[in-house]
Protein backbone atom coordinates (compact mmCIF):
# COMPACT_ATOMS: atom_id res chain seq x y z
CA UNK A 1 0.00 0.00 0.00
CA UNK A 2 3.01 2.35 0.69
CA UNK A 3 4.48 2.16 -2.61
CA UNK A 4 1.26 2.81 -4.80
CA UNK A 5 1.23 6.22 -2.38
CA UNK A 6 4.30 6.60 -3.64
CA UNK A 7 3.84 6.42 -7.27
CA UNK A 8 1.02 9.04 -6.47
CA UNK A 9 3.35 11.42 -5.23
CA UNK A 10 4.78 13.81 -7.83
CA UNK A 11 7.49 16.35 -7.61
CA UNK A 12 6.77 19.83 -8.53
CA UNK A 13 9.56 21.01 -11.01
CA UNK A 14 9.95 24.74 -10.35
CA UNK A 15 12.57 27.09 -10.22
CA UNK A 16 12.67 26.42 -6.14
CA UNK A 17 12.68 22.79 -6.20
CA UNK A 18 15.86 22.58 -8.97
CA UNK A 19 17.94 25.13 -6.57
CA UNK A 20 16.98 22.99 -3.72
CA UNK A 21 18.37 19.98 -5.54
CA UNK A 22 21.56 21.59 -6.88
CA UNK A 23 22.07 23.18 -3.22
CA UNK A 24 21.35 19.56 -2.21
CA UNK A 25 24.19 18.22 -4.35
CA UNK A 26 26.48 20.53 -3.73
CA UNK A 27 26.40 19.98 -0.57
CA UNK A 28 26.73 16.39 -0.80
CA UNK A 29 29.79 17.22 -3.30
CA UNK A 30 31.07 19.22 -0.94
CA UNK A 31 30.57 16.58 2.36
CA UNK A 32 32.37 14.05 -0.40
CA UNK A 33 35.30 16.21 -0.44
CA UNK A 34 36.35 17.25 2.89
CA UNK A 35 35.87 13.28 3.46
CA UNK A 36 38.80 12.94 0.99
CA UNK A 37 40.33 15.28 2.00
CA UNK A 38 40.57 14.48 5.29
CA UNK A 39 41.40 10.85 4.91
CA UNK A 40 44.09 12.06 2.42
CA UNK A 41 45.41 14.23 5.60
CA UNK A 42 44.89 11.42 8.10
CA UNK A 43 47.25 9.11 5.96
CA UNK A 44 50.41 11.64 5.29
CA UNK A 45 49.90 11.95 9.39
CA UNK A 46 49.71 8.62 9.79
CA UNK A 47 53.20 8.03 7.50
CA UNK A 48 54.57 10.71 8.91
CA UNK A 49 54.17 9.84 12.62
CA UNK A 50 55.59 6.19 11.49
CA UNK A 51 58.69 7.47 10.35
CA UNK A 52 58.96 9.65 13.27
CA UNK A 53 58.27 7.21 15.60
CA UNK A 54 60.76 4.50 13.32
CA UNK A 55 63.48 6.90 13.02
CA UNK A 56 62.85 7.72 16.98
CA UNK A 57 63.59 3.99 17.95
CA UNK A 58 66.07 3.19 15.26
CA UNK A 59 67.95 6.34 17.29
CA UNK A 60 67.55 4.85 20.67
CA UNK A 61 68.78 1.36 19.93
CA UNK A 62 71.95 2.75 18.08
CA UNK A 63 72.24 4.93 21.32
CA UNK A 64 71.90 1.83 23.20
CA UNK A 65 74.78 0.22 21.21
CA UNK A 66 77.01 3.33 21.66
CA UNK A 67 76.16 3.19 25.45
CA UNK A 68 77.32 0.05 25.72
CA UNK A 69 80.73 0.60 23.37
CA UNK A 70 81.49 3.42 25.73
CA UNK A 71 81.72 1.08 28.57
CA UNK A 72 83.46 -1.73 26.60
CA UNK A 73 86.07 1.53 26.32
CA UNK A 74 86.01 2.98 29.80
CA UNK A 75 86.60 -0.96 31.03
CA UNK A 76 89.35 -1.08 28.84
CA UNK A 77 91.05 2.25 29.64
CA UNK A 78 91.42 1.58 32.33
CA UNK A 79 93.05 -1.60 31.77
CA UNK A 80 95.11 0.22 29.72
CA UNK A 81 96.03 2.98 32.50
CA UNK A 82 96.79 0.35 35.30
CA UNK A 83 99.57 -1.65 32.49
CA UNK A 84 100.80 1.83 31.86
CA UNK A 85 101.43 2.82 35.63
CA UNK A 86 103.29 -1.13 35.94
CA UNK A 87 104.95 -0.35 32.87
CA UNK A 88 106.52 2.86 34.57
CA UNK A 89 107.32 1.45 37.55
CA UNK A 90 109.34 -1.01 35.71
CA UNK A 91 110.99 1.42 33.41
CA UNK A 92 111.82 3.31 36.79
CA UNK A 93 113.01 -0.48 38.42
CA UNK A 94 115.23 -1.18 35.33
CA UNK A 95 117.33 2.17 35.71
CA UNK A 96 118.18 0.79 39.17
CA UNK A 97 121.45 -1.46 39.03
CA UNK A 98 120.44 -3.17 42.46
CA UNK A 99 116.99 -4.30 40.79
CA UNK A 100 119.00 -5.37 37.61
CA UNK A 101 121.12 -7.79 40.07
CA UNK A 102 118.52 -9.27 41.50
CA UNK A 103 116.63 -9.60 38.34
CA UNK A 104 119.52 -11.34 37.09
CA UNK A 105 120.25 -13.36 40.13
CA UNK A 106 115.99 -14.85 39.82
CA UNK A 107 115.60 -15.15 36.40
CA UNK A 108 118.59 -16.29 34.62
CA UNK A 109 120.44 -17.88 37.62
CA UNK A 110 123.15 -15.51 37.61
CA UNK A 111 125.67 -14.89 40.72
CA UNK A 112 128.15 -13.46 42.12
CA UNK A 113 131.54 -15.22 42.93
CA UNK A 114 130.75 -17.41 46.09
CA UNK A 115 127.07 -17.41 45.56
CA UNK A 116 124.85 -20.33 45.63
CA UNK A 117 121.41 -19.83 43.77
CA UNK A 118 118.50 -21.99 45.07
CA UNK A 119 115.48 -21.92 42.53
CA UNK A 120 112.32 -21.18 44.88
CA UNK A 121 108.98 -21.16 43.04
CA UNK A 122 107.62 -17.87 42.52
CA UNK A 123 103.92 -17.10 44.90
CA UNK A 124 101.03 -17.11 42.49
CA UNK A 125 100.67 -12.69 43.03
CA UNK A 126 103.96 -12.72 40.27
CA UNK A 127 102.22 -15.20 37.95
CA UNK A 128 99.12 -12.82 38.02
CA UNK A 129 101.23 -9.93 37.60
CA UNK A 130 102.77 -11.48 34.55
CA UNK A 131 99.21 -12.47 33.20
CA UNK A 132 98.57 -8.26 32.83
CA UNK A 133 101.66 -7.84 30.09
Amino acid sequence: MGSKSRQKIMTMENTYTKQQEIKERALARKKVLLFRRLSLLLIITVAFSYILISTLISRNDLLKEKKQEKVKLEKTIAKLDKKKSLLKDEVVKLNDDEYIAKLARSEYFLSQDGEIIFNIPEPKEKEEEDELY
